[in-house]
């Protein structure tokens, strides 16, 4: 072999390296940059979030009839990228904004990642978004609800879920029904903590309900996982409102619940913004303690035999756990970034991004009950939604609003423990 050939191949091999996500898929493997929370207060998010995309990598990978025309079900691989598998790379965000966008900018530049996926808490999505949107990576973020994150006039930044604002006017409505039903709903309470989900998400529900004519009786902040809040639990009881919205992390959830409980606090309606009251291991370590919680969700099995149930199932035979929320919410939207993959036929983010735009998934084609997804010029999912769901019957939550989609009637007022 004479120099020349030598130095051509290396050129060569130096031109594909560099090209990274932006060459075709010759090797028949799609990176994608996961950030979750895998230590920290919110770990057990990230072991449930990991085991989620085990299952949806399976499903994408593997051919699996069992899910009739389910997209990406039917064959294995993605067909667009000649059966190309995905692979997925965890990042551990440890719950820290500057860890995330580090862990953003290792997977872009030394993974060589299609695109990215994450991250949880709406503080660290903020940060590791920036950087993709730096170097015009693809990034789908399927649970993070602030609703500042789609206002920043990103163009790689993509968002499935329902977000603040939505639940807010969902909040809104849930509260004034059970009032006609008798429920007294006149002073409302915020306790958030102090992250960038727990402030923005409180401001846009005072928002809400000020538009409505009904500001907020009182605003409760606390350090996000705190070590006491007995101070914070003794506002509450001495200010006696009618209905506490929650919007806590895990370890912060399961600590009021249990403070609630050794002070001897109830109020009349207990209402939860998702985030740690969905987790399971709130239920496991609180559930019997906080019997009657509200919370918002928009995730329901479906009945037997359908896509939803059938994941449902692979999940608890992966986890050990019922699929909640949050982790129904983190595999849907892995499910339509891997299909707008699927679609655009291509790793070239440009593609990929024009992929995504481009969605337009129905109800039918979808494991949870949006109404469909299909992206605004801001990135976010139009047709995202959700309902009321409570805890009822020990560690078991039901759907109980709207009326129509009720599995049982609310129960009232609030039982705790």
């Amino acid at each position: 072999m004479n120099l020349k050939h030598v130095t051509g191949l290396l050129c060569a091999a130096a031109m594909s390296l560099a090209l990274g996500p932006n060459a075709d898929a010759q090797d028949k493997v799609v990176k994608i940059g996961v950030i979750l929370p895998m230590s920290g207060g919110t770990a057990s998010i990230g072991a449930h979030a990991k085991a989620a995309l085990e299952v949806a990598t399976d499903i994408i990978n593997n051919a699996h009839p069992e899910l009739g025309n389910f997209p990406l079900a039917k064959n294995a691989g993605l067909t667009g990228l000649g059966g190309a598998k995905v692979e997925v790379i965890i990042a551990d965000n440890q719950g820290n904004p500057a860890t995330g966008q580090n862990q953003a900018l290792r997977l872009i530049t030394e993974d060589k990642v299609a695109a990215l996926f994450g991250s949880y808490q709406s503080g660290v999505t903020l940060t590791t978004s920036a950087i993709a949107e730096k170097y015009g990576v693809p990034f789908l973020n399927s649970e993070s609800v602030a609703a500042n994150l789609t206002e920043r006039g990103f163009k790689w930044f993509f968002r499935t879920t329902p977000i603040a604002t939505d639940f807010a006017k969902i909040y809104v409505d849930f509260l004034a029904d059970i009032k006609a039903q008798g429920a007294k709903t006149d002073s409302v309470a915020l306790v958030h903590d102090n992250t960038e989900y727990g402030s923005s998400v409180a401001n846009t529900i005072a928002g809400a309900f000020k538009e409505k004519g009904q500001p907020i009786a009182l605003d409760v902040a606390y350090p996000v996982n705190a070590t006491d809040l007995q101070g914070q639990v003794l506002q509450l009881k001495d200010k006696k409102p009618d209905v506490v919205i929650m919007i806590s992390y895990t370890s912060d959830a399961i600590l009021f619940a249990k403070t609630m409980q050794s002070l001897d606090y109830k109020p009349a309606v207990l209402l939860a913004d998702d985030a740690g009251y969905s987790d399971p291991s709130f239920t496991k370590a609180a559930g019997k303690i906080s019997q009657g919680v509200f919370n918002r969700s928009s995730w329901v099995v479906g009945p037997s035999g359908s896509a939803s149930a059938v994941i449902a199932d692979m999940y608890k035979k992966k986890s050990g756990e019922e699929m909640d929320d949050t982790v129904a919410r983190q595999m849907q939207g892995f499910f339509v970034l891997a299909d707008a993959i699927d679609r655009a036929g291509s790793i070239e983010p440009a593609k990929i991004q024009a992929a995504l735009k481009a969605t337009d998934l129905k109800p039918d084609q979808l494991m949870i009950g949006y109404k469909g997804v299909k992206f605004d010029d801001k990135g976010q999912n139009i047709l995202a939604s959700g309902a009321i769901i409570q805890l009822q019957d020990g560690e078991n939550y039901v759907s109980v609003w709207p009326k129509t989609n009720a599995e049982k009637a609310p129960m009232l007022p609030y039982k705790g423990w």
